[in-house]
């Protein structure tokens, strides 16, 4: 089965970037919009747009019955979720496969498995996949007390249903944990509509380590290389770059061994990413898997010359990988920078016009945007507008090209986190390539130029 129309279930530059893809393969596509985003970039790029409600989310992105609606008012026969939004929910992957439209991405029940973390979590254990002591699920404060006292403290409470970072929370004494109990379950209920919580051995100074898979279904399940994701505000991903710059080989390797075990174990079909924690002595801990395409994914497309989009796709069509792992290379080194329309300082969404939006431009330099010069940044949606991706031969040369690329960007209108990028550029322990996640806890030093 060929996909001939595409419906992107998603919107701004990730949308973007499938339209791009779907245009060198010759896939008509279809974009949905909310009221808020009908004059971004991504709506006139598609070769049909859909409006599917107002601006809340709710009403639209996440509104299952009116992308159904677009998909089978234009004759779409595929849906790409994108990530964020619905990309991770089983029930939109069921019913997409129910209305008889392809999915672009792993099975229902792989999202659903993967997408709770006690599941999953139980899944690797039973693969062999090296995971944090911790718990199942726990519902009571005294059952909590119990698993912290065995487990030993500091402990990091999660949410079991969550992910990104909402609502996990360090605790490192039994009168911490009474007195966040109550709370965190508030958290997790009002965000993910399930108040179980878990509980993990907090790692200390932790790097965060993900191996990007891809799986065609048919007994070939491979993996792309890693991607060091440690640069993270409130457990956000801030930064990041391919090959990891200091963990040994043999960690490399045994890394990517338990990506793809992992993969397997589940049955897993389409890309994915398999997310680890890497202590200091780098014992390595399976931390969750990301059933999606990541935003982070044109790093590896930079070192591997190899389009995420386009395998997400054939691999959707039931076409097997045309390619082993001994053919898969990574040349060079790459860094993603997020670039946010947000107060560097303070760390808040910063909405309005954009009056200047003019991303760098050259050698090794690629910019994934949502927006351009005009466009509304709105309050309703992640304040993510586009992602500047650099490469080079060496780290080195990397880091010297990201300075110029980042003094280049030319964004008015709005404030942007780009000043905390090139600040984390000249903090010594980035440029040695020996960072952590807590980098950015601390404060940084001033920028040298």
């Amino acid at each position: 089965m060929n996909i001939k129309k595409l419906l992107i279930a998603n919107r701004g530059e990730i949308a973007c970037r499938i339209i791009r893809t779907c245009r060198e393969l010759g896939i008509q596509t279809v974009a949905v919009y909310s009221e808020a985003d009908q004059d971004l970039p991504f709506v006139r790029e598609a070769d049909e747009a859909v409006w599917i409600g107002p601006a809340p989310v709710a009403q639209s992105y996440l509104n299952m019955e009116a992308i159904l609606e677009a998909a089978k008012k234009t004759g779409a026969d595929a849906v790409h979720p994108g990530y964020g939004l619905l990309s991770e929910n089983g029930e939109f992957a069921r019913k997409v496969e129910k209305t008889g439209l392809t999915f672009v991405g792993p099975p229902a029940n792989v999202i659903t498995q993967m997408g709770d973390k006690v599941t999953a979590r139980q899944r690797m254990m039973e693969a062999g996949v090296p995971v944090i002591p911790g718990t199942e699920g726990v519902q009571h404060l005294e059952e909590a007390i119990q698993h912290a006292k065995e487990i030993g403290w500091p402990v990091m409470l999660k949410a079991s249903a969550g992910g990104g970072g909402i609502g996990m929370q360090v605790v490192k004494s039994e009168e911490a944990l009474k007195q966040s109990f109550a709370s965190a379950q508030g958290r997790a209920q009002a965000y993910f509509g399930d108040s179980t919580l878990y509980m993990e051995r907090f790692v200390e100074s932790p790097r965060h380590v993900e191996v990007q898979i891809i799986a065609d279904g048919k007994g070939k399940t491979l993996h792309l290389f890693e991607r060091e994701c440690s640069i993270q505000r409130r457990n956000q991903k801030v930064l990041e770059e391919s090959p990891s710059p200091s963990i040994r080989q043999e960690t490399r390797e045994a890394l990517y061994r338990a990506a793809v075990k992992a993969a397997e174990a589940v049955g897993y079909v389409g890309a994915g990413t398999v997310e680890f924690l890497v202590d200091a002595n780098e014992r390595f801990y399976f931390l969750e898997m990301n059933t999606r395409l990541q935003v982070e994914h044109p790093v590896t497309e930079m070192v591997t010359s190899l389009d995420l989009v386009a395998l997400q796709l054939e691999v959707a069509e039931g076409k097997a990988l045309s390619f082993d792992q001994s053919d898969v290379r990574s040349m060079g080194h790459a860094m993603e920078y997020r670039i946010y329309a947000e107060d560097p300082e303070r760390f808040l969404p910063s909405p309005g016009t954009l009056e200047v939006f003019h991303p760098p431009q050259g050698e090794g330099i690629r910019v994934d945007a949502g927006v351009e010069t005009g466009s509304k940044v709105t309050p309703y949606y992640d304040p993510m507008i586009a992602k500047c991706v650099v490469y080079a031969e060496t780290r080195e040369e990397t880091i010297i090209r990201s300075k110029k690329a980042l003094d280049a960007f030319a964004i008015s209108g709005i404030k942007s986190n780009v000043p905390l990028l090139k600040k984390i550029l000249d903090q010594p322990e980035f440029i040695q390539g020996q960072y952590n996640t807590l980098l950015l806890s601390k404060p940084l030093q001033s920028n040298k130029r």
